[in-house]
């Protein structure tokens, strides 16, 4: 059973950095595609950043330059590296991960998956003051 966990919300200051870590568990899929998605107050969810098992990576235009996404495939944990927080970067952001085979998961530009996501953690909550 595939579980995603993830850790490392909390509040920041506006201007601070976080890393949100995603550790993924009970697969034995070589091809995946990852990702971080958030959810603000009020908001439909959308995609943040994404990586694929070949090591591609996107981004949602509101990030570009300030996350970067990264996987350790030792520990099969999943990074999203936060700098330069604004209030708008607050919510709920939950990790996901898709390993279906056909066609093999791909990213896609702004930061999601061509297929989307079978699978999803609990979600880590960051809050950002001005």
């Amino acid at each position: 059973q595939v579980q995603l966990v993830e850790s490392g919300g909390g509040p920041v200051q506006a201007g601070g950095s976080l890393r949100l870590s995603c550790v993924v568990s009970g697969f034995s899929e070589k091809q995946y595609c990852m990702g971080w998605i958030r959810v603000a107050p009020g908001s439909n969810q959308e995609g943040v950043a994404s990586i694929d098992s070949d090591g591609r990576t996107s981004y949602a235009d509101s990030v570009v330059g300030r996350f970067t996404i990264s996987k350790d495939n030792v520990t099969n944990t999943l990074f999203l590296e936060m700098t330069s927080l604004t209030p708008e970067d607050i919510g709920k952001y939950y990790c996901a991960a898709d390993f279906r085979r056909f066609p093999p998961p791909r990213i896609e530009p702004g930061g999601s998956c061509q297929q989307g996501y079978l699978h999803w953690g609990q979600g880590t909550q960051v809050t950002v003051s001005s």
